[in-house]
């Protein structure tokens, strides 16, 4: 492997790293905001403006759904890419490959997570049923992002054997959000 190619190798696990830290946070944020429910309602959010914990919890969940797409697919796909060596070019060919390749399930289904991810960040959205029906919509793909961290995990694992202790289920950042081991990061 040449010097550029260890680079690109690096950049990609510290990608993994930090996007395992990320998802681990999403996850906690969307237990404290969903509940243990599958979908929220109007209703749910009707209080929002005086509902102080509410509000930060809504801001924390789709900053942080936002962040770990945006992250996944405009960094770490054309990373992970280029260490397979595949061509990284414009954002639905690098979709089409990460398909071909399992590690999106649907280049359509992501190009709808982009889309939500797209309204959720930069759209003020006042009507609670508007709201609950995006926040539900983050909700029911956060498996898509755990199985496009999964699947980049393992595809490394099979290209490069050196890495296995490096790239072991758990050892990244989705199980330590602070670097504890206790998961115990920034809310």
């Amino acid at each position: 492997m040449s010097l550029t190619d260890d680079r690109v190798l690096e950049k990609l696990l510290g990608l993994l790293d930090v996007g395992e830290r990320e998802l681990a946070l999403l996850r906690r944020v969307d237990a404290r905001l969903f509940k243990g429910r599958a979908r929220l309602d109007s209703e749910d959010l009707a209080g929002l403006d005086d509902d102080d914990a509410l509000a930060e919890r809504v801001e924390a969940f789709v900053a942080r759904f936002g962040r770990l797409q945006d992250m996944l697919g405009a960094k770490m796909l054309p990373a992970f890419l280029q260490a397979m060596g595949e061509p990284s070019g414009l954002f639905v060919e690098n979709l089409d490959r990460a398909e071909r390749a399992g590690i999106v399930r649907s280049a359509d289904r992501w190009a709808r997570i982009r889309r939500l991810r797209n309204r959720m960040i930069h759209e003020y959205v006042s009507d609670p049923a508007v709201l609950a029906d995006a926040l539900n919509q983050a909700h029911a793909f956060i498996p898509d992002l755990e199985h496009f961290l999964g699947a980049v995990r393992e595809r490394l694992r099979a290209r490069f054997p050196a890495l296995k202790g490096r790239l072991a289920a758990g050892q990244q950042g989705g199980a330590r959000a602070n670097g504890d081991g206790k998961g115990k990061g920034r809310q």
